[in-house]
């Protein structure tokens, strides 16, 4: 294969259905449902309930399942694909150092998330020994419109992507600060693109607030989103975009160089 067909969607020829299905399975499982019969699962992925017995039989076999009680779950080696990803992608090794240094210098949390399908995925995160919130954990998945660093990132996307996702979003009440009616999200995502940057006030977790700018790559790409959380009950929105703004563009600006 010449190395450019790498960068194009692949023919369904050169596609290998098993693996799809197999991470399709392995999807299926979530922090709601953490145990799955064989129908659920073949109702979940669209599978046959023969073809999900299959998969589910043979990730069982090599690790990645437990089977107790007509019920699957996932085991820790799950981690180990996840894990792949952070000990090798270019974006966490460079990030990570980078947070380290912005988080102690405020004495607050700061992250690094990208943005997949409609989710932000924490890739990156440096505490400073402040224990704000959980899903400040690398691997952690929250819904985007929610997060700073989800709307920074949706604030990035060209016009007609970000008009799709507002046009397929189901915003939900986390909190009783979500915002869910679709017009004013819009709103927020558009004052964030103006400003450069964004900010959520206890819209994913109640006490939580952050601010995240834009990373972007040698291209000008916007690759990833950096933020600082803090909690409510120690500083207001204009604190924190006062004293933490400024902060957050010097190593945003020392980031971008890196990639």
């Amino acid at each position: 294969m010449d190395q450019d067909d790498t960068t194009h969607a692949p023919a369904k020829r050169d596609m290998v259905a098993g693996l799809d299905k197999g991470l399709q399975v392995i999807e299926a499982f979530d922090q709601e449902r953490s145990r799955l019969t064989i129908a659920e699962v073949a109702e979940r992925t669209g599978l046959t309930r023969a073809a999900a017995r299959r998969y589910l039989l043979t990730l069982t076999a090599l690790g990645y399942m437990r089977h107790e009680n007509r019920q699957f779950t996932l085991t820790p080696k799950v981690l180990r694909l996840g894990q792949s990803y952070l000990h090798s992608a270019r974006l966490p090794r460079i990030a990570q150092p980078l947070l380290y240094r912005l988080a102690y210098a405020l004495g607050e949390a700061a992250s690094v998330g990208v943005l997949d399908h409609d989710d932000l995925v924490c890739v990156a995160a440096v505490s400073a020994g402040q224990l704000i919130s959980a899903t400040l954990q690398p691997g952690t998945r929250v819904p985007a419109y929610c997060t700073a660093n989800g709307r920074m990132l949706l604030a990035s996307l060209p016009p007609d992507q970000a008009e799709r996702f507002l046009a397929r979003a189901m915003p939900e009440p986390i909190t009783s600060h979500t915002i869910v009616d679709r017009a004013r999200l819009a709103q927020e995502i558009a004052r964030a693109r103006e400003r450069g940057y964004a900010v959520v006030d206890q819209e994913l977790e109640l006490g939580l607030r952050t601010i995240a700018v834009p990373v972007k790559n040698f291209r000008g790409d916007v690759v990833a989103a950096m933020n600082i959380s803090v909690h409510a009950g120690r500083m207001s929105v204009e604190q924190m975009v006062e004293r933490c703004l400024p902060a957050l563009i010097k190593y945003q600006v020392e980031l971008n160089a890196l990639l």
